[in-house]
């Protein structure tokens, strides 16, 4: 995210010897309640098993089968557990197939599902054949931006929201903040996310309300206002006790703001009883390292690694993978192998990154540093990203590019984690 002129430059300075902890925002007593929540397994199922007996007894009815793929997709929301989203995807292929994948919104779903995976240009090719449907156009145009955003199709991306502007709904402001963030302009993405979260809490939509708080918590956090980060990630849990987002997002508070790593990992900890994404364990990883704890650190590893056996994550996780091995297992040829996936897959800024960031940690500086000027610079203002860029430029010896971007992470140090104080400091 970029922030430049969000943070006064005055505070560059000083930001890197601060102590965290002198302007401390969380209390445990807003949280702890949240702390011991179980989720029911058999309350969760309820809506899967209805409409299977629906389906047993009458298998030719697609709209159960799109039905059951919501009920398995809320599992799968609920948990993490990666194996109800593809038991989700297989019964909206059973309902595409039902209606000769002509009808608009069952596209939609699967390409929403497909999205969830990571599989974005088979997203985009169901989304196309929604489009020539015509049915609730605008259901799709909205959906046609969001992939092109993650594509890295940005012209197609503009001329789709272009075409949805309407100020009044919050289906258009939120990908307006979207598209205002991805250009840098955070102070613009966060006005249009306020507008976007008035209109989800003057509609009572529990669902709404509950995606603006985590998003606009995100987005305060890259600003620097880690106070009402914290306390939108709490308005998330008075909606939702087992969000398992807000609760890894007060964890990072907890963690990179207050220098609390015992009670980041007492949250994180909490969440892993009931939600299995594999990225928890690289968070916890982190941490460990923080803490100079080794054994809990590659604990921690081995338990991502574990998790990413299960095929069904695809290349959702290339990204972690690319800088697991790059950075922690120091296997930068497998990271290009992936990498490489990642561009074909994906071809944006992020992932060429990750492509130069291989060929930088294989000793490639020149191929690395070509990546990054034709591709990368410029392109993106991803804290993590930028931070490459400047490694890959010090090497380079292109070293009057580095100043601007030291003092872009430097005031970046809260969303990059204090892990990254001393490899700025050495830029």
């Amino acid at each position: 995210m970029h922030i430049k002129n969000i943070l006064p430059v005055i505070l560059l300075a000083t930001i890197l010897s601060c102590n965290s902890n002198s302007d401390h925002v969380t209390n445990t007593i807003d949280y702890s309640n949240h702390l011991t929540t179980k989720i029911d397994s058999s309350e969760l199922f309820v809506d899967v098993e209805f409409w299977t007996d629906k389906i047993e007894a009458a298998p030719n009815q697609f709209p159960y089968y799109v039905s059951r793929s919501g009920a398995y997709t809320g599992v799968f929301s609920k948990t993490g557990n990666i194996d109800y989203l593809i038991k989700a995807e297989k019964d909206l292929i059973a309902a595409n197939e039902a209606t000769n994948y002509k009808k608009a919104s069952i596209l939609r779903s699967l390409a929403a599902n497909y999205i969830s995976q990571h599989r974005f240009k088979e997203a985009l090719e169901l989304l196309k054949k929604a489009e020539a449907n015509g049915e609730k156009l605008n259901n799709t145009k909205k959906m046609l931006f969001d992939v092109h955003l993650e594509l890295g199709n940005y012209i197609y991306a503009e001329t789709y929201l272009k075409d949805l502007k309407n100020k009044s709904s919050f289906d258009y402001l939120i990908r307006l903040s979207k598209w205002e963030d991805h250009n840098g302009n955070l102070d613009k993405a966060i006005e249009n996310m306020e507008k976007a979260m008035a209109i989800a809490e003057s509609s009572k939509i529990k669902s709404l309300r509950q995606w603006s708080y985590t998003n606009i918590a995100d987005f305060y956090g890259h600003a620097g206002a880690i106070d009402k980060s914290y306390n939108y990630f709490l308005k998330a849990l008075e909606l939702d006790p087992d969000d398992a987002y807000a609760k890894k997002g007060i964890a990072w508070i907890v963690y990179s703001h207050e220098n609390n790593p015992e009670e980041a990992l007492n949250i994180l900890n909490h969440v892993t009883t009931y939600y299995t994404a594999p990225d928890y364990d690289l968070l916890k990883a982190e941490i460990a390292e923080f803490q100079n704890n080794e054994t809990l650190k590659s604990n921690a590893i081995q338990n991502y690694q574990q998790a990413l056996n299960n095929k069904h994550y695809g290349d959702m996780y290339n990204g972690y993978n690319v800088s697991l091995y790059t950075d922690e297992l120091l296997k930068p040829e497998i990271a290009l192998e992936i990498a490489k996936i990642e561009v074909e897959n994906r071809p944006t800024p992020q992932s060429y990154d990750l492509l130069a960031w291989s060929y930088f940690k294989q000793g490639n500086v020149e191929k690395a540093n070509q990546i990054i000027e034709e591709y990368v610079d410029g392109k993106t203002f991803e804290p993590a990203v930028l931070y490459h860029v400047a490694e890959i430029y010090k090497a380079a010896g292109k070293t009057e590019k580095i100043e601007p971007l030291k003092e872009e992470l430097i005031a970046s140090l809260y969303e990059l984690g204090p892990l990254m104080k001393t490899k700025i400091k050495q830029l």
